[in-house]
């Protein structure tokens, strides 16, 4: 395994303990944080705080035992790409989902400089209607 393949996987370990503090020192001061369009939380999010803001404090708030579990990693050089499912219930509904993703990582110095979130959308959205 790869060093950034490594800091990915210790984002993601970090992220399923909800240790965020870990998770953002992955990230580049810039780093470019897509959410796939159509989503919940579609768009881009420039800087660790507007991912903490726009997507972590969210889901945090929306979901119970919201996951996300990597499955598999494929990298090449300053790419990692995550392969893997997302689960969770939504509070308001009560209503639960599965999904698969794919997330591409691309690092420079060691640190995330962007984030591409790749998934079923509609899936995603179910259980918020």
């Amino acid at each position: 395994m790869n060093q950034i393949t490594e800091l990915v996987c210790g984002a993601y370990a970090a992220f399923a303990k909800g240790d965020v503090p870990s998770v953002l020192a992955v990230l580049a001061p810039d780093v470019r944080w897509t959410e796939a369009e159509g989503g919940p939380y579609g768009g881009t999010f420039i800087g660790p705080n507007a991912v903490v803001e726009n997507v972590f404090m969210k889901l945090g708030g929306e979901w119970d035992r919201f996951t996300v579990t990597p499955a598999e990693f494929i990298a090449n050089e300053d790419t990692v790409v995550a392969l893997g499912e997302y689960s969770g219930t939504y509070k308001a509904t009560g209503k639960s989902f599965r999904a698969p993703f794919a997330h591409v990582w691309k690092f420079r110095n060691d640190k995330a400089t962007s984030f591409q979130q790749h998934t079923d959308t509609v899936v995603h959205l179910r259980p918020m209607r």
